[in-house]
């Protein structure tokens, strides 16, 4: 994997000398050369600032057993996770030395569900086989009630009674492989259930798997997380959040580093000509939300176009015939910003948790606590002197004397 250390500064972004790729790479086949750029990462601020609050997460848990990364669809949340596990490995090269059973860690895609039931049976199963365990389907044990054969000889087991023995041997090969960390992608998919009853249950079952083999277990999807977040006090207790957002319009610093990730790119596109894409960037931020995913995955589309019509540069032609329709960008807009939201309402239900607690409200102007006096239960009013007005709101406007 190819990286870009920077940070968001157009000072950098004005100095247009030298190409990022190997020269090399222009005498290279079609394939070739795509393949670098699908493989190249820019380390984006954002990114970087996701990857360390996860690494931080991941020594240092503190009493959590689950950590969730959300943010919106093509933000950029598997190239994190692949970032993070190729640290993992590193960091444990010295123990896989001492011990080559020990796995660094283990991931797993969350599959959305045919229906409305999460199969766990599969899941157990793809964690299983993530872990390399041989004779998966020979983990059963068959002394026990469920498990028979038919005419034919045929072993025939109970689906439940299949799925405890599934759960049985994940726990018992990540007690003895003791991974670094359990990651799940596209968690999302967890939560598509109908029952609130359900959804808790759903997180139940990965804490005590996290709590029994001691495993942190990181759940990576959408917005749709959220649904997750705050279920019961035990999973909030043992639980933490990492927010990977998208670049913003309305912020100067987010459009700056924005800029940056498209000259970078456009850098390390193997053509024998250099784009000039910083200034259609308004354009690239339309159709990618600001997103740095979604912004590579359509410069790799548009990178493919060109190279198969041997062009000696990417044009804003190449872009236009690969970029995601009005209707795709609008839709994605509206889930980040409604995930957005639900997040700013969050930080500001602040004040519900003071009034819950029977603190004093804030002060807007240092958002620090009052030093005004609070009405306890049983406790009466506080008696002002002779004079002195009751706190209370005056009414406005003109009053009709007549």
């Amino acid at each position: 994997m190819y990286e870009a250390e920077h940070t968001p500064d157009l000072r950098g972004v004005l100095d247009k000398s030298g190409r990022g790729f190997p020269q090399g790479l222009l005498e290279q086949p079609e394939s070739e050369r795509l393949a670098y750029f699908k493989s190249f990462t820019v380390a984006h601020p954002i990114l970087k600032e996701a990857d360390s609050a996860l690494k931080q997460a991941l020594r240092e848990p503190a009493g959590g057993s689950l950590v969730f990364v959300y943010g919106p669809t093509g933000v950029g949340k598997t190239t994190l996770r692949l970032r993070v596990e190729k640290h993992l490995k590193e960091v444990m090269l010295p123990a896989l030395r001492e011990d080559p059973s020990l796995v660094p860690v283990v991931s797993i895609v969350a599959v959305a569900p045919d229906s409305s039931q999460f199969s766990w049976r599969d899941y157990y199963k793809r964690a299983l086989i993530a872990l390399e365990e041989p004779l998966i389907d020979r983990k059963i044990i068959y002394r026990v009630h469920g498990v028979s054969r038919n005419s034919s000889g045929e072993l025939m087991v109970d689906p439940r009674v299949l799925g405890l023995e599934l759960r049985h041997a994940l726990e018992t090969a990540l007690y003895y492989r003791r991974p670094t960390a359990f990651f799940i992608d596209e968690a999302q998919h967890l939560a598509r259930l109908s029952s609130g009853r359900k959804l808790q249950d759903q997180l139940d079952s990965i804490k005590s798997l996290a709590g029994i083999t001691s495993t942190l277990h990181v759940l990576i999807g959408t917005y749709e997380l959220l649904n997750f977040l705050n279920l019961s006090a035990q999973l909030s207790r043992r639980s933490i959040d990492i927010h990977f957002p998208r670049y913003r319009a309305d912020r100067e610093s987010d459009l700056r580093a924005f800029q940056n990730v498209i000259f970078t790119f456009q850098r390390h596109l193997p053509l024998a000509e250099e784009p000039d894409l910083l200034k259609h960037w308004e354009y690239c931020y339309e159709r990618s939300i600001g997103c740095v995913g979604v912004l590579k995955d359509w410069f790799t589309r548009a990178l493919a176009a060109a190279l198969e019509e041997a062009a000696t540069a990417l044009t804003l032609k190449h872009l236009q015939q690969r970029a995601m329709s009005l209707d795709q960008c609008s839709r994605m807009a509206r889930e980040a910003i409604e995930g957005e939201k639900d997040l700013t309402e969050r930080k500001e239900s602040r004040e519900q948790l003071r009034q819950l607690l029977g603190l004093v409200p804030a002060t807007p102007a240092d958002n620090s606590t009052s030093e005004r006096s609070v009405n306890r239960p049983g406790q009466p009013r506080k008696a002002y002197p002779v004079g002195q007005r009751t706190p209370h709101r005056d009414k406005v406007g003109t009053a009709n004397p007549w």
